[in-house]
């Protein structure tokens, strides 16, 4: 962003875990004040992909260079240069707020000189001003996030990981934590940030959908939303919705189906064709349409869209290794589960 060179740079990145196949040569760059959003279901490889950027897994092969330094050869160097915050909470339950807060910067090595004023900015920007005293285990969960970024952050890096950083905590929360982010890009820090909360995708000023350890599409939310459906989008209002979604699965041109609310989400190839064509299919096995149109796809159709697209050729094409078996036991087996 800005012309600035790339703060993180990714080129045929591959991980493996004996014969499973969890990042599949993916290639990326990342700017100093970008968000960058990475976006795919559980098991899809976005853990795998950070802690592999954040040193903390060698990389089977291909390369990745953070801050300059590259992964495979500098992971002490690269945890010295960024953020890193887990998608379980990290810090000591038993610990004071404060102590947490000392220890971590101990960890990143925070000069003394500026240790009062970094831990006084961590305290402000976590909401804890007058919990120092606090255990840590006692505050609740959105209190407990912001803290765990205050740490994180405490040794000012240029880039910071944020894996599912959000999940499990209430909405309200959610948003006070994205206020801090755009914050931090703002001046200047580049976050890599992993979730599947599609609502959150739309804060990232760019994403990668990743899909079995494959990048499927990228660009912004709305470069996204306008040109990575492969058709035209209807919205379908009906009676009997779990039945027409039953048969509309099966119907010539609907590539992909889906309940949305209490409507369908279809897509087909052609709005301006498959409208009478549909509501011709639906009311020849008993089902009323009341309502069908075509409407702008949301992140969540592009995702639903691109990843059922992925499996489909997947599941035609893959070697054994990438068609979705289970990962083993060990590394691999955590990893799966991301």
């Amino acid at each position: 962003m800005n012309g600035a060179p790339p703060t993180v740079v990714v080129r045929d990145l591959v991980k493996r875990f004996g014969d499973f196949v969890a990042v599949d040569n993916i290639s990326l760059e990342a700017s100093p004040g970008e968000i960058f959003g990475f976006l795919g279901p559980n098991g899809a490889g976005k853990s795998t992909t950070i802690r592999m950027l954040c040193g903390l897994l060698r990389p089977t092969s291909g390369q990745a260079m953070v801050a300059g330094l590259d992964v495979a050869h500098e992971p002490e160097r690269v945890r010295q240069n960024i953020g890193y915050m887990s998608q379980k909470f990290s810090l000591y339950n038993d610990l004071k707020v404060i102590e947490n807060l000392r220890f971590f910067a101990g960890m990143y090595s925070v000069a003394t000189a500026e240790l009062k004023e970094r831990i006084g900015w961590a305290i402000d920007m976590a909401g804890l001003t007058g919990r120092e005293q606090l255990l840590t285990g006692t505050l609740p969960a959105g209190w407990k996030q912001r803290l765990a970024l205050g740490c994180a952050v405490l040794h000012r890096p240029p880039i910071v990981f944020l894996d599912e950083p959000t999940s499990g905590v209430d909405p309200i929360s959610r948003r006070l934590f994205w206020e801090l982010i755009h914050r931090m890009a703002v001046d200047g820090v580049t976050v890599f940030v992993t979730t599947h909360y599609m609502d959150e995708a739309e804060y990232c000023n760019r994403l990668v959908l990743i899909d079995r350890g494959r990048i499927v599409a990228s660009g912004s939310p709305l470069e996204l939303k306008e040109k990575s459906m492969a058709g035209d989008l209807l919205l379908v209002e009906c009676d009997q919705v779990g039945k027409a979604l039953e048969e509309l699965q099966q119907a010539p041109g609907v590539t992909d189906a889906a309940i949305f609310g209490n409507a369908l989400h279809l897509v087909v190839g052609s709005a301006e064709r498959a409208i009478p064509e549909v509501k011709e299919f639906l009311a020849a096995r008993g089902i009323a349409v009341t309502r069908i149109e075509r409407i702008r796809p949301t992140l969540e159709d592009v995702f639903v869209s691109l990843t059922s697209l992925n499996r489909d050729e997947g599941d035609k094409g893959d070697t054994p290794a990438q068609s979705g078996k289970a990962a083993p036991a060990g590394d691999g087996g955590k990893e799966k589960g991301q």
